[in-house]
């Protein structure tokens, strides 16, 4: 017996098959092979056609079956994940009445600042634990307000997931997580935001239909088995954004324990027992995958858009592609901790939610031309990474989540050992790399959805962590050079 598992980001499509059984992964898939076009009509748009990532859930499906010739048949549940916070709208006949605005969309930032105010903020934060910032309400007041017509028409609004299991299934359904992240869940009233609802005056029937996490969310119609090469029948039985999806897969699901990705952009995403919010909005807080109202399990979410692509920088501008990132990294260790006073700061890709939506730039500061070379570059880029996340980690600290186990995907931050060894020594916590994807996370979800696995820390008994990095004893080497990188982007925050 197998289950699949989906990935929606807005880059490609991935498909996953896991043997149910044996809890190990078949093989993995993505579609396309180059990325998903993004439109942007106008600056700070971000549109994708819903329809694209149908067919590219189709292609996928079909490679993945040729590639392991398994029977369809043999199928017994899906799971989806996929990315956060956009807007899909459909009509009477679930046919989306225009592209999707996805989550880095920010046409509805002043829409949200805006309700913040007249809701109050008090009432915000202790109902929705967040503002509702450019999230999916927000976008959907903004097609309210420029597109009255379109709007008329819809029937059901979506996020990505509920969009792709829609047409797998034919019935439009929902999730709490799925509406926290649209910020369209009240944590007090543990149902619906009817208060979000009303100030944006949206009709309560354009949600869909609320259902758990894990459960069945409707099963495959003869039409998506015949588009698909699936067989009809087969059950949805999961779906979660891809950050709750990622910690999932990760095995991360108890307080205390914390996700974080070191791609483009970093994520850290920790788990807490009980209602958290940050009133600077640096970070927001979502209903995690196993949350339940006897057992609350929130999610606690900070990104941080200049990182990997940082490094990625270093690499395509000063280095020309002539060295491979893990040369970069060999590199880098030849330096020691605190690159010799060299110091980065990786905010060059935009606003960062984490300094209070401030956009000061990156930052290459104390150069020394006698001194520095490119090895202290590299190392710097690593540490000023590092040091941001340890930035966004104090948030979360602040707000009462104690960092006791990390656990990152085998990404390309990852994978330097100076990067993972600064963040373990100066949070004081275990990182523990997994060999594991968003997809295949959402396969084994899909496992406790048809009841195959009694719990999903059943499901998630078998993932396998490929090395672990330990707090060292004497690190005052790394708070040195912590201290002085805090202490400079203070000075620059002043002045931007």
């Amino acid at each position: 017996m197998y289950l699949l598992g989906y990935d929606i980001g807005s880059s490609s499509i991935k498909a996953a098959l896991v043997d149910a059984q044996r809890q190990e992964t078949v093989a993995v898939v993505q579609s396309p092979q180059t990325e998903l076009p993004i439109l942007a009509h106008h600056p700070g748009w971000a549109e994708q056609d819903p329809e694209r990532w149908w067919e590219h859930v189709c292609l996928a499906t079909r490679k993945l079956l040729a590639q392991t010739n398994i029977s369809a048949a043999d199928i017994k549940g899906i799971g989806i994940a996929y990315q956060m916070h956009g807007l899909v709208v459909v009509d009477k006949n679930l046919v989306a009445l225009r592209p999707a605005i996805i989550w880095c969309d920010s046409r509805a930032v002043a829409i949200g600042n805006q309700a913040f105010a007249d809701l109050g903020e008090e009432t915000c934060l202790t109902h929705l634990l967040n503002s509702p910032g450019n999230f999916t309400a927000a976008k959907l007041k903004w097609v309210k307000d420029h597109e009255p017509d379109l709007y008329a028409r819809i029937h059901r609004i979506l996020l990505p997931g509920d969009y792709l299991a829609m047409r797998l299934t034919g019935e439009a359904l929902t999730t709490p997580s799925g509406l926290s992240e649209g910020i369209l869940w009240d944590f007090q009233a543990a149902g619906p935001a009817q208060l979000v609802l009303d100030h944006f005056g949206f009709a309560p029937e354009l949600l869909p239909t609320v259902q758990p996490t894990f459960s069945h969310q409707g099963q495959l119609t003869p039409q998506a088995a015949l588009a698909t090469g699936l067989r009809s029948g087969i059950p949805v039985t999961y779906r979660a954004g891809d950050q709750p999806n990622n910690a999932l897969a990760l095995n991360v699901l108890n307080p205390g324990e914390v996700a974080a990705t070191g791609g483009t952009s970093g994520v850290v995403y920790g788990v807490v027992d009980r209602p958290v919010y940050d009133r600077q909005s640096r970070v927001n807080s979502f209903v995690h995958v196993n949350h339940t109202p006897a057992q609350p399990r929130i999610g606690v979410l900070l990104c941080i858009n200049g990182a990997g692509s940082q490094y990625r920088w270093v690499r395509q501008q000063l280095a020309r592609k002539s060295l491979s990132y893990q040369e970069m990294n060999q590199l880098a260790d030849t330096v020691a901790v605190g690159a010799d006073g060299l110091r980065l700061f990786p905010f060059g890709n935009g606003a960062e939610r984490m300094l209070g939506n401030r956009d000061p730039g990156a930052w290459l500061s104390n150069l020394q031309f006698n001194r520095h070379t490119h090895a202290h570059v590299c190392r710097a880029a690593l540490e000023g990474i590092a040091f941001s996340f340890v930035y966004g980690i104090r948030i979360l600290e602040d707000m009462g989540l104690r960092v006791s186990v990390m656990r990152v995907g085998n990404d390309n931050l990852f994978r330097a050992r100076i990067f993972a060894a600064t963040i373990a020594n100066l949070v004081g916590c275990t990182i523990e790399v997994v060999e594991t994807t968003g997809a295949v996370g959402a396969a084994r979800a899909a496992g406790v959805g048809t009841g195959m696995y009694n719990s999903v820390a059943e499901a998630m008994s078998t993932t396998k962590v490929l090395r672990t990095y330990t707090p060292q004893t004497a690190t005052d080497d790394y708070t040195a050079a912590w201290a002085a990188w805090e202490a400079e982007l203070n000075r620059i925050l002043k002045t931007t």
